[in-house]
């Protein structure tokens, strides 16, 4: 590894901090609605299995960050543990599959905000500034993001408390294994987009404080709050709103609040949906520039991308070359086909977490090597069963990744060579 260091400035509760803002924009607002036109009622199936393999691969994450305190995440893990091929898949795919993300919360942060004609020039403007915010240093990302947890946090609370549904007001859901169980397991690969922001906490272990303790629990903290909050909102969306209205629906938690005939803190559940996707949009953009930054480290990305700003100590060529893509991609893409996309390469990113978890040796294990069979049988079936538009693109990517480190291996001098 060169250049020079981050600085470890991050506690438990900034970790977690980031671990939520990553998770509730991306799951609460965006996935619900794709994932019932998959399943309907059986969605709320879908989100027990999403959370049991979110769940195995959380401790997979944090067993492994215990062990390697240092930017990078599962790019770094699977290097060390299983070689530089299945660690440059899982960097590439981390990329990729979150960039898509990127675009999707600047997406839904302007089509809350503004009108729709305004919502693609407004998404590129909040990546530009998000990402801005990053380039002046991690510390600043993390009390900014702590600001916007808070606030979603409570308009939350008021989704819950209003949209809960009652004895007189449930709808009639069916039974909720009647679409089938690919269509569950559809559902289930869609909500994982949801949870997959505490990766964000181990991708930054070189600027957390006593990063093996701090980071295995913030990344569980994280977790469990917005497993509680997913359970919640789910079950008042289908037993209140209904699964084919959920299903068509652009803005589910509104439409909640109408179904309930409570219109009063419609505004104010906008504006939590928008602050909500900046602020998942301001982690993600932390996130991916420090596995760009890990990768450009060991040559699997242009060295340029490795480079740290002196005075604010972060990677900021990675930052700016992720602003600019996104911007496009914000300028092209659909929001639920970045959904779809996004967890394609997550999930290959968490099988390759898992697979280097249960190669640890026993003094480094947490938890135990059943845990990392089930998440990785897991993130494969879900794979499998994304929708095929979304399998297809993220196959012709994850190809064109590897050509792309082909082509640089060959360039290497021959001692350098894998």
């Amino acid at each position: 590894m060169t250049g020079p260091a981050l600085s470890r400035r991050l506690g438990t509760v900034d970790a977690v901090a980031l671990g939520l803002g990553s998770m509730i924009g991306a799951g609460i607002f965006a996935a619900f609605a794709p994932a019932a036109a998959a399943a309907g009622a059986g969605l709320l199936v879908g989100l027990v299995i999403a959370a049991v393999i979110a769940f195995c691969n959380a401790t997979s994450s944090a067993q492994l960050a215990a062990q390697y305190p240092t930017s990078g995440g599962t790019y770094i893990y699977g290097r060390e543990q299983l070689g530089e091929w299945p660690g440059f898949l899982a960097g590439w795919c981390f990329v990729i599959g979150k960039t898509a993300s990127c675009a999707a919360m600047a997406l839904t942060a302007a089509a809350y905000a503004v009108p729709e004609e305004w919502a693609k020039p407004v998404g590129v403007a909040a990546v530009l500034v998000l990402a801005t915010v990053n380039c002046f240093g991690v510390t600043r990302t993390a009390a900014l993001t702590k600001l916007i947890v808070v606030f979603v946090l409570a308009v939350l609370v008021i989704v819950i408390a209003v949209g809960l549904p009652t004895p007189a007001g449930t709808v009639a859901i069916g039974n909720v294994l009647s679409g089938g169980w690919y269509g569950i397991l559809q559902s289930a690969g869609l909500l994982f987009f949801a949870f997959a922001g505490y990766a964000r906490i181990a991708t930054m272990g070189e600027e957390v404080r006593d990063p093996g303790r701090t980071i295995p629990r913030a990344i569980i903290i994280a977790l469990s709050i917005v497993l509680v909050l997913y359970a919640l909102v789910a079950v008042a969306l289908v037993f209140t709103l209904g699964p084919v209205p959920l299903a068509s629906s652009r803005a589910p938690l509104t439409d909640l609040l109408a179904a309930q005939g409570v219109t009063a803190p419609i505004p104010l559940v906008r504006a939590g949906a928008a602050v909500a996707a900046l602020g998942a949009l301001l982690a993600l953009v932390a996130g991916i520039g420090r596995t760009t930054l890990a990768m450009a480290r060991h040559s699997d990305l242009p060295a340029w991308l490795g480079a740290v700003h002196p005075r604010y100590r972060v990677p900021h060529h990675a930052e700016i070359a992720l602003a600019l893509v996104v911007s496009v991609l914000v300028l092209t893409i659909d929001l639920r086909g970045a959904i779809g996309f996004s967890s394609f390469g997550v999930l290959l990113y968490y099988f390759v977490a898992n697979v280097s978890a249960f190669t640890q040796q026993p003094g480094n294990r947490r938890y135990p090597k059943a845990l990392q069979v089930l998440g990785a049988s897991g993130c494969l079936v879900l794979v499998a069963t994304l929708p095929p538009v979304s399998i297809v693109a993220g196959l012709v990517v994850v190809a064109a990744g590897v050509f792309y480190r082909l082509a640089r291996l060959r360039r290497r001098p021959a001692r350098r060579r894998d």
